[in-house]
């Protein structure tokens, strides 16, 4: 179970110390685990909706979106605000997208992508909530973190040494593969007709960024993994609350 532990770790900021720096090939099947720590955070989202039945439906949205923020840090946020920066500030250029993407500091764009991105999720959220359709709660994480999967599994990484290399270069391909199948299947399980169509709207996601990334970069980061999964999170959502 350590790459489980390894995964929820790095996801999450849920009180997690491992001893150590594990093995690279525990680091590359802890990616195989990414899509249980979204369904972990998808219920914990439900339970926390069910118990905040009642509560005035706007502050529902807020405490619900919060508690969403907070489950992963902020960790994909700030990968949002970085590529949003390194995107309009390399002027198409490949090593002026990387070099602004290293970057700690956050421009103007930046902000004004995480307030849009944090805008809609709440207005969507707000949505669910109103119809209700509460089992998306349960979905969309789930669908973010197999996107994570997905682009490691289908992508070249393109900065060389660190984690997300050790990640690229040890994960278990077939493996990865059965993992992506289960958790679609997870998905309309769960949701039904609702799941299928969010889905279908991850994977018309999921194409058209990263043929993105690749057109730019080549590859992925791991700021662009982490700007997939919320814009992946906010357009399922966004999704799901129109239908």
């Amino acid at each position: 179970m350590l790459p489980f532990w390894i995964a929820l770790q790095f996801l999450s900021s849920l009180p997690i110390r491992l001893p150590g720096m594990p093995e690279p090939q525990a680091l590359g099947r802890s990616l195989l685990f990414y899509p249980l720590v979204g369904l972990l955070f998808g219920v914990i989202l439900w339970v926390i909706n069910w118990l905040l039945l009642g509560t005035p439906t706007l502050l529902h949205a807020a405490l619900l979106l919060c508690v969403w923020v907070l489950l992963s840090g902020g960790l994909h946020l700030d990968g949002l605000a970085d590529s949003a920066d390194a995107w309009l500030g390399g002027f198409g250029d490949r090593e002026r997208t990387l070099t602004i993407m290293k970057d700690p500091r956050s421009g103007p764009i930046a902000v004004v992508t995480l307030v849009l991105v944090l805008l809609l999720k709440f207005t969507a959220l707000l949505a669910l909530i109103e119809q209700p359709h509460s089992l998306a709660l349960i979905i969309v994480p789930l669908i973010g973190r197999s996107a994570l999967l997905g682009l490691f599994l289908t992508t070249p990484y393109v900065r060389a040494g660190g984690l997300g290399q050790a990640l690229a270069d040890h994960l278990p391909r077939s493996a990865g593969k059965q993992v992506l199948a289960f958790s679609a299947l997870a998905c309309v399980l769960i949701a039904g007709v609702s799941g299928v169509m969010a889905v279908l709207l991850a994977v018309l996601g999921f194409v058209w960024l990263r043929k993105v990334m690749l057109r730019r970069l080549g590859g992925t980061t791991g700021d662009t993994a982490g700007a997939m999964l919320e814009l992946l999170e906010v357009g399922v959502l966004v999704g799901l609350a129109l239908v």
